[in-house]
């Protein structure tokens, strides 16, 4: 069975979807109409703009989001999953893709959700850190025992991701050290994604939602709050609104999918990121990117 996975932020590289741009009709066509949608134009910064650009907020999740979203509709009938999931920023390409959500509707969200993070982030200073080479179940538990530090991205056997407070972060990063980490690395981030300190940014955001039209995808999608495959719109926005401060399950998304079939998982987007997890999850399993 076949799995399409969609990358997150921090997959983004000048000069994405160029050459997406200048091959395929349907993607300039999308990418064209991006600019329209969003009031600036997004395919300049993506094709020659700077680092820098790419890493404005109000860029940097659309442009990670287009590139996927546009990747999978020039694929036309190869685009042709069993299931789908996205990390983080990636559930709304995988709706998107999987015809749970407009193209258009998609696409505001994620701009919406971008300057609704930045916000947040601007409310109180927070951050994020990368633990490597523990157990899940110790992080969790050492998590419990620091004030303001949660498990934020569960990205694979031996990585999670904690978000927390600034002071938080630096006693977790002492702290694992010190009980064998093999790695505790502060994140360049902007804030403590994934976590109670993007409440502000939750309850923005679930107006929008509430207010967009979803249907069933054409495939279960496995949501980044439960891990679980889902085709109900319902359940869809419900999980969709809870994301921003509930904990990316990819390790467990991935179990999932592999123990409901998945024999050959595909990257749509930026980077190879994904593809490095999975085979972190199981060296066996059959992992590219797609291409036109």
């Amino acid at each position: 069975m076949k799995a399409f996975v969609f990358p997150g932020q921090g997959s983004q590289f000048v000069g994405m979807a160029k050459d997406l741009y200048e091959n395929s009709a349907v993607a300039k066509q999308l990418l064209d109409s991006a600019n329209q949608i969003l009031g600036f134009n997004i395919t300049d910064l993506m094709f020659a703009g700077t680092d820098e650009d790419l890493r404005q907020t109000k860029v940097t999740q659309p442009a990670v989001f287009l590139h996927s979203v546009v990747l999978a509709k020039a694929l036309g009938d190869r685009f042709n999953p069993d299931m789908v999931a996205g990390h983080s920023l990636g559930e709304f390409s995988a709706l998107v893709a999987a015809d749970a959500l407009s193209f258009e509707d998609g696409l505001k969200l994620v701009s919406k959700r971008a300057m609704a993070m930045q916000k947040a982030c601007e409310i109180k200073p927070s951050t994020m850190a990368a633990i490597l080479g523990l157990d899940d179940e110790v992080i969790e538990k050492t998590c419990a025992e620091i004030n303001d530090v949660v498990p934020a991205n569960y990205n694979c056997p031996g990585q999670l991701v904690i978000s927390g407070s600034n002071e938080g972060i630096e006693q977790a990063i002492a702290k694992f050290t010190e009980i064998g980490a093999k790695r505790a690395i502060k994140l360049a981030v902007s804030g403590a994604f994934h976590s109670p300190f993007m409440e502000p940014a939750r309850a923005e955001l679930e107006q929008a939602i509430s207010e967009v039209t979803f249907k069933s995808p054409i495939c279960p999608v496995y949501q980044n709050v439960t891990a679980e495959a889902v085709t109900d719109p319902e359940t869809i926005k419900k999980n969709l609104i809870a994301q921003l401060t509930a904990p990316v399950r990819w390790t467990q998304i991935m179990k999932n999918m592999v123990a409901n079939g998945a024999t050959e998982f595909t990257e749509v987007g930026p980077g190879a990121v994904l593809q490095g997890m999975l085979r972190k999850f199981d060296r066996q399993i059959q992992a590219s990117s797609a291409s036109l």
